[in-house]
């Protein structure tokens, strides 16, 4: 017999009865039933049940051991009573009388325990994650993690993709986020850094005249970190395919994304033809350029009831501002005065002077609308709101004002906020939608200059002759997004393969020719040697399998992540390095200078 286990935790039936086993594990379990001792014992893959009575060899051993101590038990597979079948575990028919037992290691007493899920600090989860991984839950969310992405594999394979392995050490390129230096010792003074994504190397790989490339790279940017974003480094889905457009890539990865998530779901829907929005539809009416769909509130244009109406601090806007829209957002069901103050008062804790509404209730057969600004546009236009929104009696709407380049984050907030309160975002469904035509050009305030909004990479809609001709601010690029219940996946573009398309397009943002040779000498130089028309995607793993897990936190499908300050609390890092290693590298450390 092996010197371990015949079996794991989680292979012995019925069908087993009166075998000799062995196996091994952690206690999960100890429980004392009138001096017959039960043992929860667990592996990897499963848990099964020891018992241990008085008259057993074993009894004398088994009476010291605790939680989490790991244990090997060679016994005798018994049935159990009908009574006590535990139909929750695969091994609930039957039970080990141990023979013979070896503590194969004693644990500590535990900062955190591993039975039961209880929400314990994330710093003391994170400092000792190799026991907060034994948890049910955490242990299925990283086995399924695995699942999900060997199933993407299987999937790209299928569609003719090939996977390569694109470097880490690589030069700084600005990708919207700081990079990760890492200091040469034999070119000092000069730094590699990490990649924030694989974006040159995949558009080279084309160049090189491979079609269709696939990866799960790794990818690093020094930023701040939120609930859907890790610090320091995270995952993703990279793609790139020759001789496409945008349809092209839309056509080719819709059924991938959508078969992943039919196959995870656990019986949620899946939208089956994911449609396709524009940017500016997306901001009018959700607010958001990654919408959550399953939320049923369509934001409207409702200026033409205000203007020159008797309510004065929205006609005013109005008047003063050529660029001020009133915007509604209806609220099904939100017709109480209580939760219209509810959430005015919200919007004043958000840092907004409130959030103006009307509701309405029926009387005599006619709808009447109610609240302040009901009281001053008058009855018509109220009723000509109420109709332009299709709303009933009980219903709510409320009002954001102003430019909705200002706003427009704020009434998807409030959007979201209220399709949670009242209970209408669908929650058993994975709502799916191309968010397309993004803004190429953004107007940076702060340095009085063109920024790029998305990838820099990416094809201009229109081309030279847009580029030439049109006001870059109003140029759309061939960027797209796919958004998943309120959460972007992936992004992508049809990408930029003209040398003199793309020295045009950095110098609006103030790169030189120079510049551009230096920092993308590459793809510079590969774009005059043939290079295909191509574009592609990437798609984040982490929010996929967050989102399919039914989490609010990547760190919760993720092995081995930074907490919110970005420290590594298991491993001690980043940490203080040795004099010797700084001299190696030609780096001194300068003090830090305190603001005075």
């Amino acid at each position: 017999m092996h010197r371990y286990r015949s079996h794991n935790c989680a292979a012995l039936r019925k069908c087993d009865m009166g075998r000799q086993v062995r196996l091994s594990g952690w206690v999960h379990r100890v429980r004392d039933h009138g001096g017959i001792l039960f043992i929860d014992l667990r592996d990897h893959f499963g848990i099964t049940q020891i018992v241990v009575d008085p008259n057993s060899p074993a009894f004398t051993i088994i009476e010291k051991v605790r939680s989490e101590w790991v244990i090997r038990v060679d016994g005798e597979v018994r049935a159990r009573a009908d009574e006590v079948i535990n139909t929750a575990l695969p091994t609930g028919e039957i039970e080990i009388f141990a023979k013979e037992v070896e503590i194969l290691s004693k644990a500590d007493e535990l900062p955190l325990p591993v039975f039961g899920e209880p929400d314990y600090p994330e710093d003391i989860r994170l400092k000792y994650r190799f026991l907060d991984l034994r948890r049910e839950t955490m242990h299925k969310n990283i086995i399924r993690r695995t699942e999900i992405i060997a199933s993407i594999r299987r999937h790209m394979q299928d569609c003719a993709f090939t996977e390569f392995t694109t470097p880490i050490l690589t030069a700084s390129s600005p990708e919207g986020a700081r990079d990760f230096l890492v200091p040469s010792r034999l070119h000092k003074g000069q730094f590699y850094a990490l990649p924030q994504a694989p974006q040159q190397y995949k558009q080279l790989l084309m160049m090189s005249g491979f079609d269709r490339y696939f990866q799960i790279a790794p990818c690093f940017r020094d930023e701040d970190p939120r609930a859907d974003r890790l610090p320091g480094e995270f995952y993703q889905l990279d793609i790139e395919m020759s001789f496409v457009e945008q349809e092209d890539i839309f056509v080719t990865i819709e059924p991938i994304i959508r078969s992943i998530f039919e196959e995870f779901a656990d019986g949620k829907s899946v939208t089956q033809n994911f449609p396709r929005i524009s940017y500016d539809e997306a901001m009018q009416k959700y607010g958001s350029d990654k919408p959550d769909l399953r939320n049923p509130i369509i934001m409207e244009d409702v200026s033409k009831h205000f203007q020159d109406s008797g309510f004065k601090v929205f006609s005013q806007i109005l008047a003063s501002d050529q660029n001020a829209c009133i915007w509604a957002i209806p609220a099904k069901n939100g017709g109480s005065r209580a939760f219209c103050d509810r959430m005015n008062m919200w919007a004043q804790g958000e840092g907004q002077p409130g959030l103006g509404y009307i509701f309405w209730r029926e009387e005599n057969g006619n709808f009447e609308g109610a609240g302040p600004i009901a009281k001053n546009i008058g009855e018509q236009r109220t009723e000509a709101i109420r109709m332009q929104l299709g709303l009933e009696s009980g219903d709510a709407c409320f009002f954001v004002a102003g430019d909705p380049k200002k706003f427009a984050s704020f009434s998807g907030a409030a959007r979201t906020r209220i399709g949670e309160e009242l209970g209408l975002i669908d929650r058993d469904c994975f709502s799916f939608a191309w968010i397309v035509d993004f803004p190429f050009f953004e107007w940076n305030e702060d340095e009085k200059k063109l920024d790029f909004a998305h990838n820099p990479f990416s094809m201009p809609q229109g081309g030279d002759n847009a580029l030439d001709f049109q006001d870059p601010l109003s140029l759309k690029a061939f960027q797209y997004d796919l958004v998943c219940n309120g959460c972007e996946i992936a992004s992508g573009g049809i990408r930029n393969h003209s040398p003199e398309m793309m020295l045009k397009v950095f110098k609006l943002v103030g790169l030189s020719k120079e510049v551009v040779e230096e920092r993308f000498g590459g793809l510079y130089r590969a774009f005059h040697y043939g290079a295909p028309p191509h574009g592609g995607i990437a798609a984040g793993i982490d929010r996929i399998v967050m989102l399919l897990q039914g989490v609010k936190n990547l760190r919760e499908v993720s092995l081995f992540p930074m907490n919110q300050q970005a420290l590594d609390l298991l491993m001690s890092a980043p940490s203080n390095v040795s004099a010797m290693q700084l001299c190696d590298l030609g780096i001194r450390i300068a003090p830090v200078v305190k603001n005075r």
